[in-house]
């Protein structure tokens, strides 16, 4: 009994450890996988012995410690009981319909309102004391100030950041954060309410937990969240939830995690009762509801590899450490690498050199990463020089999480504008195919590129480029073509690819308002005034500032004269050319043929007066999908609330002109 009383002490303090770091954004101490069995073996000697100690994680709602004032749930936030196992769903169900939705992988807030203003907002805390932080939540897209219901209302949502604004941020930030959710947690615990902003934080409404009005059924408590203009968690229906029902939904969620068709990152699906007055009739056993409903969290797929080599990787200011080890097969793909984050996680994991044997995963069915070391062969040899530019490095240790990462000590090395060319060649920037940000570390390295006009020069690589790994004739050509395509580009696109900071789309989109791009241009590199952008609406004068002290420096004049030799640019009215769409919101799903794409599509809504959002919700007039028929989930909760579905034809018809 002794070894196992202290072997059920020494997980306690693990777990709990690992967790006050995981929920307060000092990043990572375990992989889920990990914790997961180290709860389950815990679990497993609590009911071998009858021991259950008071500060047991699993008798306590996991906390965060955000600092502020203190405020007490009116209503607890008790955790969902685990499963992975679809049969134990089913037994739970009882035949009766149940909801499924994602489990979102961030930060809950409880968000309470009182006749359809805005009272406060709440972390979940430790399920029975949050922290306050409404003062935050006009940073926090999605909680709106007022509402059309007049009564008491409290909603449960999650705090989220997108997989793309999260690698959008670490591209334009010094920071270095894991993961989105360590991102999102961090961010509340700041005080700059534009630096919270700047992190395009979602809440997304998960459960109402109040309304004076009666509505028992849990989906028409969604529907009714949806009528509030808020827009809620992707949810389906499963009317009798048989084993056999509940795989073949469970197994179509899985397959679009797999294929990460959800922008926000997720750790598992939570299966609900329809009945919510049922669902409140169980009982409470250790720190959840036995009915309150199921979290389902995938079973990671495991394999084990051996090393091959530690390639760093130098990117902005930080060299990271990656894992090249032997092809492995995991969730029906081939596996070579995982990145090992920084020298930290190398030295919690004992990683050494090659041969070294480890156990890989796909977390969460999306990322490759390495949860253990099975044999440890030779030491981790830490580069003494930057594999780029071979200045001396130097390992730095966070005051703040004690994470000890690696550095490039010369300012000037190339590879600290990996993350600009990156930006340069996104979707949102010159929108180039087929030019990843690894692929822009090759170049970088090989010298071909060293500024962002070197890119339009490529074609004279084009030899090498086809005896490249990962190229062949057909590739360079796809990439070359692309190259020559962004050769046309809109003000608003250059702009923004030239990673000016503060200088996102939206600031992009104001300046080019109010002045033609040469004129901005101008302007920025002869004022003596600092803040000559600040009158413009949503600029202000730090980001007039950023935007007059970059183009004051010669190198980024002559950076910008060398790119628009390239380039020609296209400078169309930002301003609404008609009114064909005039207070009207729409929704664009699925593919389009009058349009080259739905961004052409959505550039002539807004011409016209229009707007186009991402989601549907109660906001919405016209969902645009040429599959009018189709079972989509976009589709489905149009449906529910009445809104209109039309084609791309129809739209044409109604809202384009002879």
């Amino acid at each position: 009994m002794d070894d196992r009383n202290a072997q059920m002490r020494q997980l306690i303090a693990l777990l709990n450890q690992a967790s006050d770091a995981y929920y307060n954004g000092r990043g990572e101490l375990m992989s889920d996988f990990e914790w997961d069995a180290h709860f389950d073996q815990l679990k497993q000697l609590e009911q071998e012995t009858g021991i259950v100690y008071p500060d047991s994680p699993t008798q306590r709602v996991s906390e965060d410690t955000i600092a502020g004032q203190k405020e007490e749930h009116e209503f607890p936030a008790l955790s969902l009981a685990k499963t992975k196992q679809t049969a134990e769903l089913a037994r739970w169900a009882e035949g009766r319909p149940i909801w499924i939705s994602w489990k979102l992988d961030g930060l809950t807030l409880v968000v309470t309102y009182d006749d359809g203003r805005l009272a406060k907002v709440v972390t979940r805390g430790n399920g029975h004391i949050g922290t306050n932080i409404t003062h935050l939540a006009a940073a926090i897209e999605g909680i709106p100030p007022t509402i059309p219901s007049h009564g008491h209302v409290v909603i449960r949502g999650e705090a989220v950041i997108s997989y793309q604004d999260f690698e959008q941020f670490n591209m334009e930030s010094d920071e270095e954060y894991a993961n989105p959710r360590n991102l999102a947690s961090g961010s509340l615990t700041l005080k700059d309410i534009d630096e919270v902003r700047r992190r395009h934080i979602r809440w997304i409404p998960f459960t109402l937990v109040h309304t004076d009005e009666e509505i028992a059924s849990w989906g028409e408590r969604m529907d009714w969240l949806t009528r509030q203009g808020l827009a809620t968690v992707e949810h389906e229906l499963i009317a009798h939830p048989d084993v056999a029902a509940i795989d073949h939904v469970i197994g179509q969620w899985t397959e679009r995690v797999t294929e990460r068709q959800n922008p926000y990152p997720v750790d598992g699906l939570v299966i609900t009762f329809d009945d919510t007055q049922y669902a409140q009739t169980g009982s409470v056993t250790g720190h959840h509801a036995t009915r309150a409903g199921f979290a389902f969290k995938w079973q990671d797929e495991s394999a084990d590899t051996r090393l091959d080599h530690i390639e760093w990787s130098c990117a902005a200011s930080t060299i990271s450490p990656v894992a090249v080890f032997d092809p492995v097969e995991l969730e029906g793909t081939t596996v070579r690498r995982a990145s090992l984050c920084n020298i930290s996680e190398c030295e919690r994991l004992g990683m050494g050199g090659p041969g070294t044997e480890l156990s890989v995963i796909k977390a969460n069915k999306i990322i490759p990463k390495v949860i253990r070391v099975r044999q440890t062969v030779g030491e981790l040899a830490i580069p003494e020089v930057c594999p780029v530019c071979g200045a001396p490095t130097e390992i730095r240790e966070s005051l703040v999480s004690g994470t000890r990462t690696l550095h490039c000590t010369n300012g000037a090395c190339p590879a600290k504008q990996l993350r600009k060319f990156a930006r340069f060649v996104s979707k949102a920037g010159m929108d180039i195919d087929g030019i990843s940000e690894q692929t822009l570390a090759k170049f970088v390295n090989l010298g071909w590129i060293t500024d962002y006009a070197d890119i339009y020069h490529l074609a004279d690589h084009a030899i090498e480029l086809s005896f490249m790994e990962g190229f062949g004739r057909r590739s360079v050509s796809n990439l070359l073509r692309s190259i020559d395509k962004s050769r046309r580009v809109e003000a608003r696109r250059l702009l923004y690819a030239l990673t000016i900071p503060l200088c996102g789309t939206d600031v992009c989109k104001r300046l080019l308002a109010a002045y033609p791009l040469d004129q901005l241009i101008e302007t920025a590199a002869t004022t003596d005034n600092v803040e000559h952008f600040a009158h413009i609406d949503g600029i202000g004068p730090e980001k007039s500032a950023a935007v007059v002290g970059w183009f004051r420096e010669p190198a980024h004049r002559l950076t910008v004269e060398r790119l628009l030799a390239e380039v020609q640019v296209e400078q169309p009215s930002l301003q609404p050319s008609g009114a064909r769409c005039q207070g009207l919101t729409f929704v664009i799903t699925g593919d389009v043929h009058h349009y080259r794409n739905r961004n052409e599509l959505k550039a002539y809504i807004e011409s016209q007066g229009g707007k186009v959002a991402g989601s549907v919700s109660g906001a919405t007039n016209y969902l645009i999908n040429n599959d009018v028929a189709s079972t989509s989930s976009k589709n489905k909760k149009a449906q529910q609330l009445g809104i209109p579905i039309i084609s791309e034809d129809d739209f044409v018809a109604r809202f384009v002109g002879e």
